[in-house]
């Protein structure tokens, strides 16, 4: 058990992926981690597929030195976290300090603050519309080298690819706060 151990998952208010929600926050719950949840704002967000959940904190009032471990969900809604600078400054303040964690197209989260040079990283292979390039493009044009695989962690960072890698995901970020 980890109970003990908090956890803040940060994700998007509207299109947040279900999955990589879902799947983490059941298994840190049933793990006994205080997880909360975070986004852009308060209120009922929505997933992708219809999952709704009640966000109490926005990004802005929650201090990521009160955990242990931060977790970015992604989903169609992550370029509405990477646009918010709050988002962004928690991952910059989390890297080499605490276990940092991304899923699916979050990554590039941690990509645009700038924590991934010289870490191996993977990212949801797709086509990133604000920077006119492909994902793994982006992870690598921060100083990120990408491997092709489900969940990498390097470090502190742990990186997952898309909603099939979820339960694999949570489990390695389980295994790097019990380190």
């Amino acid at each position: 058990m980890l109970s003990g151990k908090k956890i803040l998952m940060i994700m998007a208010h509207e299109n947040f992926r279900d999955e990589e929600f879902n799947v983490p926050y059941k298994q840190f719950a049933g793990e006994g981690i205080d997880v909360t949840v975070a986004s852009t704002e308060k209120g009922k967000a929505t997933g992708m597929f219809g999952t709704t959940f009640d966000v109490k904190y926005s990004v802005n009032e929650v201090n990521e030195a009160d955990f242990d471990g931060v977790v970015f969900v992604g989903g169609m809604g992550t370029p509405s976290v990477r646009a918010n600078d709050r988002a962004v400054e928690i991952a910059k303040n989390s890297a080499g300090k605490k276990v940092l964690s991304a899923i699916c197209w979050a990554p590039t989260i941690l990509a645009k603050a700038d924590v991934v040079k010289g870490k191996k990283v993977t990212v949801w292979l797709g086509d990133d519309p604000e920077y006119g390039m492909k994902t793994s493009k982006v992870m690598e044009n921060a100083g990120a080298t990408f491997v092709n695989k489900e969940v990498v962690t390097d470090g502190n960072i742990v990186t997952g690819n898309g909603p099939n890698a979820a339960e694999k995901f949570a489990d390695a970020v389980m295994e790097k706060l019990s380190d």
